[in-house]
């Protein structure tokens, strides 16, 4: 079973940075590319940014310039660098891995996501 496991919320004042980490674990062929999105409360689900196998990136274009994404493959982690957080970035962070993953039935292409962390900006 793969498990997309995120680490590093937390409260920040405006202005300030924070680190998420999303971990992949289990039995994992292949990762095609991997994935930040939030919610806000009330709010539906969107993408925050994802980054390919290749090392493409992609951001929201409210996000962009502030937040980075990156991976280290020999740790099959996944990085979201946050700068200059505001409180419309408060919201639960989510990890989302696109990748095949082996079962006992055989190789399995599918997308995982993690529990979420809280992030709360605010003074």
């Amino acid at each position: 079973q793969v498990q997309p496991v995120e680490s590093g919320g937390g409260l920040v004042q405006p202005g300030g940075s924070l680190i998420l980490a999303c971990e992949l674990s289990g039995s994992i062929f292949s990762i095609n590319g991997v994935g930040w999105y939030r919610q806000a409360p009330g709010k539906q689900r969107e993408l925050v940014a994802t980054i390919t196998n290749r090392g493409v990136t992609n951001y929201a274009d409210s996000v962009k310039g502030r937040f980075t994404i990156a991976r280290d493959n020999a740790k099959n982690t996944t990085y979201l660098q946050m700068n200059s957080l505001q409180p419309e970035d408060t919201a639960v962070y989510y990890c989302n891995a696109d990748l095949i993953a082996w079962t006992a039935t055989g190789p399995l292409l599918d997308d995982f996501w993690g529990q979420g962390t809280q992030v709360t900006v605010s003074s």
